[in-house]
């Protein structure tokens, strides 16, 4: 019995085996390929087609980068030396307008002698939107965030310094009612006369004030019109003007749109529907014919500032829309919350419900900047030189550089997109971040 139960027991080995390398289609590159490239018939066919449409691109436009000539003084000159030196068939890039005129699509006609101070500016942007981005940045830099503003104005523009103090003296005003409207327990109407008093201190004192100041202490820098600002200058200018403007308004519409208060809601919804009914060019238009007629008589409202009120409000609605989406997402239960510790309804959203809502909108609200900020090109329809269009018209129109076309493009093209991929690429990490499953 036991010799028949001994040759029906399966072999059981009683030493370790040596460890051995997994196959090679289960490690490496060779895994990577068959599940990223070769994964079915499907993948594996969109994979030839992606490869030979590569090859074909590359075939058909690197001979074009290759042969690409840095130095040269007109159009003329680069087709001599790229004939010269790559036969009489032969094609090239012809860069050397982006060396001579590299310094026009960055500034406009901004004067050369005052290139250090949209430079400076630029600099100085990094630094104050550090705090604010990361972290780890030092917290002292928040003092340049918040004159930042000022301080980027007056180094673009130049004019009297009294003039963004003046300007200041005005949120000053509002946090002062703010504050004792607070203190005397009107929360309702505390933010409503605070931006009020704001609004008319600008409308009525802010010039007096700062006739004032320069007639005791006259200091300035030299005035740069808005009509010399063109190319890189002028986009970044709309472009962090309007997005650090419309945040903070999206935010207020989309509370209000979500209000039970039916004057606010109904006022927040027409604007919106409003604004995202309508074209950007339309309201660029708008600004340039239109905005001076419903203001005083005698009033000159500079064209760039003109541009960043519309464009920020045209940002605006886009953002209530996205931020109203991730209040919509949060469950029931966390407004409960908020109630249940007796917060009030500002308590509430700052510490609670918009944190969360805004954490869940970020993809959005940065994809409403990436197109922010590529919209302002179409400022050319109102008289400024952007980037794209104007300055590369501009560029084409010498002589020297007539029937050039694809270099241009392809450098502000570029620029746009180095732009444009580190705001996504810190939109990514920001997620990253915020996300508390992996805390």
């Amino acid at each position: 019995m036991s010799d028949t139960h001994a040759e029906t027991v399966a072999y059981v080995r009683e030493t370790m085996l040596p460890q051995q390398a997994p196959p090679s289609g289960q490690t490496g590159a060779v895994k990577w390929l068959r599940e990223n490239l070769f994964a079915g018939w499907l993948n594996t066919a969109l994979t030839v087609l992606g490869a030979l449409i590569i090859l074909w691109l590359g075939t058909h436009f690197l001979p074009w980068f290759l042969h690409g000539v840095w130095n040269a003084n007109s159009l003329a000159e680069c087709r001599e030396i790229i004939t010269s030196t790559w036969g009489q068939d032969a094609t090239g890039a012809c860069w050397a307008v982006i060396r001579e005129r590299w310094t026009q699509f960055l500034f406009g006609f901004y004067p050369d002698y005052l290139y250090w101070r949209p430079l400076l500016a630029l600099v100085l942007l990094f630094a104050a939107l550090a705090p604010v981005l990361f972290p780890g940045a030092p917290r002292a830099l928040l003092a340049l965030t918040v004159i930042y503003p000022g301080l980027g104005y007056l180094l673009l523009w130049g004019g009297s310094v009294w003039f963004p103090v003046a300007a200041y003296l005005g949120f000053v005003l509002g946090y002062v009612v703010f504050t004792a409207l607070t203190k005397a327990g009107q929360n309702l109407l505390a933010p409503i006369l605070a931006v009020l008093a704001t609004i008319l201190y600008w409308l009525f004192l802010a010039g007096p004030v700062e006739t004032a100041l320069e007639s005791v202490i006259p200091f300035g820098m030299e005035e740069v019109r808005s009509n010399l600002f063109g190319g890189f200058v002028l986009s970044i200018t709309i472009g962090v003007a309007a997005i650090a403007l419309s945040l903070p308004m999206g935010i207020l519409l989309a509370l209000g749109r979500r209000s039970d208060m039916l004057l606010v809601k109904a006022l927040s919804v027409g604007f919106i529907e409003f604004i995202r009914g309508v074209p950007l060019i339309t309201l660029l238009f708008t600004a340039s014919l239109l905005l001076n007629y419903f203001l005083p008589p005698g009033t000159n409202f500079d064209i760039i500032l003109r541009v960043v009120i519309m464009v920020t409000l045209f940002a605006a609605a886009y953002i209530a829309e996205v931020i109203r989406g991730g209040l919509a997402a949060l469950p029931r239960g966390q407004y409960e919350a908020a109630d249940a510790l007796g917060l009030d309804y500002w308590k509430a959203m700052r510490l609670i419900i918009l944190p969360q809502a805004l954490k869940i909108s970020i993809p959005g609200i940065v994809s409403t900047f990436i197109g922010l900020f590529k919209d302002t090109t179409l400022v050319i329809f109102v008289g400024l030189l952007d980037p794209l269009k104007g300055i590369t018209d501009a560029v084409r129109a010498a002589i020297e550089w007539k029937g050039i076309y694809w270099e241009p493009f392809i450098f502000v093209g570029a620029i746009f997109f180095i732009f444009n991929f580190a705001m996504s690429r810190y939109s990514m990490l920001l997620e990253r971040r915020l996300r508390r499953e992996h805390r």
